[in-house]
């Protein structure tokens, strides 16, 4: 082994790995691609009584069966000489669903450090695990680790280092109650944690003798006659040998529902009270993923959410719209003191403040909608809305995981793509990319609640809603249209573990809410800044320079073009033509575009919205108008991040591009037909 000892962190999503392997390498970060795919690799150095360590930070996976991107990822790193040590961080909260990977670790027959994270959640839930049993039955030591408090990082550093030394698990005190004992002819509970069958045993041991024959040098033999025993793809590709007379058929379902076997006995002796905190669960469970009530209750929750979004994130913004009138009433005067030229203050006052204001002034509205699903989050509820989901999504085609992507694009469609890498099959991956923008991300949600306050008052809640419902309902009718098509089922259903029933934890909740305030209020500060100012040149000047009239800009020549096409779908008016293509740079875009192609400043205001209203009611721009422009841009063109997110995925041009042209023909179809019907009742 040479002096740097190199250390492969891997665990379940959402253990607290990456934070666990930021605390120790801080600033000494190296983020790039796994070569081939796109799969986030991350390298960093630390350092222990002179020792020096390279640390890996492997994907968040929960199982090393190479289904997935990052599965096949972490197991080939594994196996390779990039890792010395494997740090197994376990979310001690969780123990049923993370010991599942760590059994399959220890199988891999490399040195194995458990850290036991996120120990102060398993305080609270008032539970406590044995952890002078727990290497007992495992062979490996359980360090615990409070990722968050940066405390037990020297001790599970000590631990790594005098164990990359030792490749052998050991030793076991296994006592296995119940069970009659094994008429095996090796005992292998001296020799390894995860014991099976008799019959399976005998199969392993028949199989890695005709392994040693045909590759005397080769290393772990036991792991491999078990995956050969799964039929394992690469294992059997990489060694082929001729089992037929041992095993005809794969053993996958009898392998995994033997480790289950034995992670329940785990936890039987090792975790303490953990009882009655199942029977409360349980009992809720039995109306929250109930086969028929699931559904309308998750539905039931999402509307109480838009309803305290508008209720009290409108009172909110009602203070935010008086501060904005102040403060540009102020800068209008501050401008005209100093006789500033009308073209700079029309570029500050109905450019940039307009533009950015307008935008913030839903900041409220915002906040609401993300605390509300952080605490929906962090309660354990959203582990049963994809467990209520699975069987639906089955049905149209997909596989179960796909319906986690489709939830995280109700906070940002970027990460919600990135998360379609979980899905092991590339039509899924496809499908699923293609109908992810269609669910209404948080920038979104500003032009939902200004065109529906305008249009719709006391109902603007129940509209705003119904684009959330209407978005899924087009991903859904999508796939399903789709697997049709192309034939395709549900290979794999979605592998999920219920954790029980918490309260939620306000330091938790406060980052993820903060996290998502300050990417909004980070893209008000660039991507709208620029855009609005952009905005500002395209209807202030054109073919002859500054022009005072908004007619004569580049702005209006550009939408007056395109306005035949639009005339249909109830938008053929080329201020709205531009917003729209104003708001591919960002979605939020479409509200600050408005405000400046229609001269309203404050547009967000009761007196800027009633302006609005006149102003498009001039126009002849009605209610059945404003409910197509809400449905086209919840359905059409997603922002620049998302685009080149969608080509980073399918490194393809012609694919993306073909997404791309696929929303925006849907998004003018369904907005045609909305406006249409519309009209039959306006």
């Amino acid at each position: 082994m040479s002096d740097i000892i190199k250390v492969g962190f891997i665990g379940n999503p959402n253990c607290g790995k990456t934070t666990l392997f930021n605390a120790y390498t801080g600033a000494n970060l190296k983020v790039a691609n796994w070569p081939g795919v796109t799969v986030e690799k991350k390298e960093g150095k630390t350092t222990y009584q002179g020792q020096e360590f390279q640390l890996i930070d492997l994907p968040g996976i929960y199982s090393l069966t190479s289904y997935t991107m990052e599965e096949t990822v972490s197991r080939e790193c594994i196996l390779s000489d990039e890792v010395d040590v494997i740090v197994d961080v376990v979310d001690a909260s969780c123990l049923e669903r993370n010991l599942y990977l760590t059994l399959q670790l220890i199988e891999l027959g490399k040195p194995v450090v458990m850290a036991l994270n996120m120990m102060d959640i398993v305080e609270e839930r008032g539970m406590e695990i044995d952890l002078h049993r727990l290497p007992e039955m495992l062979g490996i030591p359980a360090i615990p680790v409070s990722a968050r408090k940066k405390t037990g990082l020297s001790i599970l550093m000590h631990a790594v280092a005098h164990h990359s030394e030792y490749s052998a698990q050991g030793p076991f005190i296994h006592h296995h109650p119940g069970k009659k004992s094994s008429s095996h002819e090796h005992n292998h509970h001296e020799e390894y944690a995860m014991v099976y069958s008799d019959e399976i045993e005998d199969k392993i041991d028949r199989i890695m003798e005709r392994l040693h024959a045909q590759y005397p040098d080769i290393q772990n033999p036991r792991w491999h006659a078990i995956k050969m025993l799964e039929m394992d793809k690469a294992v059997t590709d990489n060694h082929p040998i001729d089992i037929k007379d041992i095993a005809n058929q794969s053993y996958e379902k009898e392998i995994i529902n033997q480790k289950y076997d034995f992670i329940e006995e785990i936890i039987s002796e090792i975790l303490v009270g953990k009882s009655k905190k199942e029977e409360k669960t349980e009992k809720i469970d039995r109306f929250l993923t109930h086969r028929y009530l699931g559904l309308p209750i998750f539905l039931a929750i999402m509307a109480l959410v838009f309803f305290f979004t508008f209720t009290i994130g409108d009172w909110l913004k009602g203070y935010f719209e008086i501060g904005l009138e102040s403060f540009s009433a102020l800068v209008s005067s501050g401008l005209s003191a100093i006789n500033a030229s009308p073209m700079l203050t029309s570029l500050i006052v109905d450019g940039i403040i307009s533009g950015v204001g307008g935008i913030l002034t839903f900041l409220p509205n915002i906040f609401i909608l993300f605390l509300a699903l952080a605490i929906l989050e962090d309660s354990g509820y959203m582990s049963r809305v994809a467990f209520v989901m699975d069987d639906m999504m089955s049905k149209l085609g997909l596989s179960g995981r796909a319906f986690l992507p489709l939830l995280l694009g109700f906070g940002c469609t970027v990460p919600a793509v990135m998360a379609s890498r979980a899905l092991e099959n590339k039509k899924d991956r496809f499908k699923t990319i293609l109908v992810t923008p269609f669910m209404s991300c948080s920038a979104r949600l500003p032009i939902y609640v200004l065109f529906s306050s305008m249009f719709f008052g006391k109902y603007a809640m129940l509209v705003c809603y119904s684009m959330y419902l209407l978005g899924i309902a087009v991903a859904i009718i999508t796939t399903f249209i789709l697997s049709k098509i192309d034939g395709s089922k549900a290979e794999h259903s979605l592998m999920i573990e219920l954790p029980e029933y918490k309260s939620p934890n306000a330091h938790t909740i406060a980052i993820y809410v903060w996290q998502k305030i300050k990417d909004y209020l980070t893209k008000a500060g660039t991507v709208i800044f620029v855009a609005s100012v952009i905005m500002w040149i395209l209807l202030n000047f054109g073919p002859q320079g500054y022009v005072t009239d908004i007619s004569q800009s580049f702005g209006s020549m550009i939408g007056k073009t395109i306005v035949p096409l639009f005339k249909p779908t109830g938008l053929g008016y080329w201020q709205i033509i531009v917003a729209l293509i104003a708001g591919i740079a960002a979605k939020e875009v479409v509200v600050s575009s408005c405000s400046v192609l229609f001269g309203i400043q404050n547009i967000t205001t009761a007196g800027g919205m009633n302006a609005m209203v006149a102003t498009l009611g001039a126009i002849g721009f009605g209610p059945a108008n404003a409910y197509a422009m809400m449905v086209f841009c919840l359905l059409y063109i997603p922002c620049t991040a998302t685009i080149a997110t969608i080509h980073r995925e399918l490194k393809s041009w012609k694919s993306t591009l073909g997404i791309l042209l696929f929303q925006l023909c849907i998004a003018w179809l369904l907005s045609a037909f909305v406006y249409h019907i519309g009209l039959l009742f306006v």
